[in-house]
């Protein structure tokens, strides 16, 4: 395995409710690529994303997921957590009677605690998630809020960069980060994708829609079908898709 290569998946076949939903999948991604998954409704973007991420309702029943030279094909979610895998979720939960600042400390301490560094005290946590919320242009008053309760979307869709700053992700998978923003609130995240991404990490965006890509142009884009990866492109394929639709590309001879 190459060892720029963050992420290897060999021949993944996942079910959900005895339904073949991703059907021998081969997918990488090295140290500093940004990918986009397109595709229809029903397509298996979101299923490869929570599958990465291990939620339990996926199950594989073939195949490999390889993160770091480590296969993580059977890890429980939190284990993929702490060696640096995060999802962004397109609908962020709301958890209330619990407040940001206390719910991230507990993030960053329970992933500091794996990898045998330093826990924060709040004072010294305070500190770090303060420069965090500076760096995407969020106001502090957010930390002493309940976790996403009464945010408006792209409150929520922030909170879930801030998050993935903060656990200094390795590998982000974003699932339709870009779904129910206004276009300022897209050019904002679509900027902080941009600031995060750097030679060391690797980004993984689920998304429908064409100015996410125009924004945050990744080197590839991949159209799923059925459950396959059935065409790459660059980030111009998302304005091909726009003009002519996924039947231009899955009708071709080639695929």
């Amino acid at each position: 395995m190459n060892t720029n290569t963050i992420l290897k998946i060999e021949n993944l076949n996942v079910n959900i409710k005895d339904s073949n939903i991703i059907k021998n999948l081969n997918f990488s991604i090295n140290k500093g690529e940004i990918h986009a998954i397109m595709g229809k409704n029903g397509s298996g973007k979101s299923t490869l994303a929570k599958t990465i991420a291990g939620h339990p309702k996926y199950k594989i029943i073939k195949g490999k997921l390889i993160f770091k030279n480590d296969d993580i094909t059977y890890e429980e979610p939190e284990m993929r957590s702490h060696k640096g895998i995060f999802l962004g979720f397109q609908h962020p939960v709301e958890i209330s009677g619990v407040s940001n600042i206390d719910f991230l400390r507990l993030a960053y301490n329970s992933k500091q605690k794996a990898s045998n560094q330093q826990e924060l005290d709040p004072l010294s946590f305070f500190q770090l998630i303060t420069k965090k919320l500076e760096s995407i242009n969020m106001d502090t008053a957010f930390l002493n809020r309940h976790v996403n309760e009464g945010f408006s979307g792209g409150e929520k869709k922030k909170n879930e960069i801030l998050q993935m700053s903060l656990l200094n992700t390795e590998l982000c998978i974003l699932d339709e980060i870009d779904s129910g923003l206004d276009v300022e609130a897209l050019k904002n995240i679509s900027k902080n994708i941009q600031n995060f991404s750097n030679a060391n990490n690797a980004i993984m965006i689920i998304t429908h829609y064409e100015k996410l890509i125009e924004y945050i142009k990744p080197q590839y884009v991949h159209i799923m079908k059925e459950g396959k990866i059935v065409y790459t492109g660059d980030y111009k394929t998302a304005n091909l898709i726009e003009r002519e639709g996924y039947d231009f590309f899955l009708n071709k001879n080639k695929l």
